[in-house]
């Protein structure tokens, strides 16, 4: 059945109602859809399995959760793109809950994978980051009008440059860690805003949250986080920068926490990330941006 907009409450009656077998989506969808069954629960017992992609660091504790809350779901776990055909890799039905919540899945038929130096195109050593390389024979033609950003992204051997952070394990298994442009450089150090993302998912009183970059005249950027709190939790900013000293390096702790009501997202549940970054107030100016309702600093 299909509905013209996601309402996880709703999904979840129409699967306990219709016996409906197959969920799909994001992370987004998955917080969502085990909030909403730890809430009211239902009885699930139909579910088989559904392509819930995650493997990020910030989207594992949510991956376990839902696991536990939409059992008997055994969902699979992938990674895709559009250029190269959608879906690059996807996990077993037999695989273990840590490959399931954990990574990004292994190749599917037809495709091939290399993490590489984006430097120097060197293949990295298993369990390094690097950036990941797809050829397949589903890949596009190119950018339609772009041959300069098609040369760019796909070069003379067939190898598609994702511009995606990711590393490869030893069972096979691949790990998508972030995308590139997304790295913050704070003071000469790289940040993954997902490990930040991750920590801060974390704490009991944070609901969801989105860690972006904003310039700094001294470290050229630093790390900005919006939250979204849990209903009811009394919680500051200042209170969730404290709790990532000593748990996580001093120069990956955001500088500044907005307390918002909603984050901006794609029509596909996915947090638009860019939108954060134009609207991240200046520190200095102490503005208030739209939807910041509270910050710390």
């Amino acid at each position: 059945m299909l509905t013209e907009t996601f309402d996880a409450d709703a999904a979840l009656d129409l699967v306990e109602r219709e016996g409906g077998t197959l969920l799909h989506g994001f992370e987004t969808h998955m917080k969502a859809l085990a909030d909403a069954q730890e809430a009211r629960p239902r009885n699930l017992s139909t579910l088989r399995t559904g392509i819930l992609a995650v493997g990020m660091a910030s989207a594992v504790p949510t991956a376990y959760r839902a696991r536990r809350l939409l059992a008997p779901i055994r969902h699979l776990t992938a990674y895709g793109i559009t250029e190269v055909g959608a879906n690059v890799s996807m996990s077993d039905l037999d695989a273990t809950d840590e490959q399931a919540c954990e990574t990004s899945g292994r190749a599917c038929p037809g495709f091939e994978l290399r993490v590489v130096d984006p430097e120097t195109g060197r293949d990295r050593p298993v369990g390094v980051p690097g950036e990941l390389w797809v050829r397949t024979r589903y890949m596009m033609q190119g950018y339609y009008g772009k041959p300069e950003e098609t040369a760019r992204a796909l070069d003379t051997d067939g190898w598609f440059h994702t511009g995606d952070m990711a590393l490869l394990r030893p069972d096979g298994y691949m790990r998508f860690v972030g995308r590139y442009k997304d790295m913050l450089k704070v003071g000469g150090e790289n940040v993954d805003p997902m490990e930040v993302e991750g920590h801060l998912l974390r704490h009991p009183a944070v609901h969801q949250v989105a860690v972006v970059g904003y310039p700094d005249a001294r470290l050229t950027e630093v790390a900005v986080a919006f939250v979204i709190p849990k209903d009811g939790a009394a919680i500051t900013g200042e209170a969730l920068i404290a709790a990532c000293r000593g748990r996580i390096a001093s120069f990956k702790i955001p500088r500044h926490v907005f307390l918002v009501e909603d984050l901006p997202t794609t029509s596909s549940g996915k947090i638009r990330k860019v939108d954060l970054r134009e609207q991240s107030p200046a520190p200095a100016r102490r503005v208030t941006g739209q939807g910041i309702r509270a910050a710390g600093s």
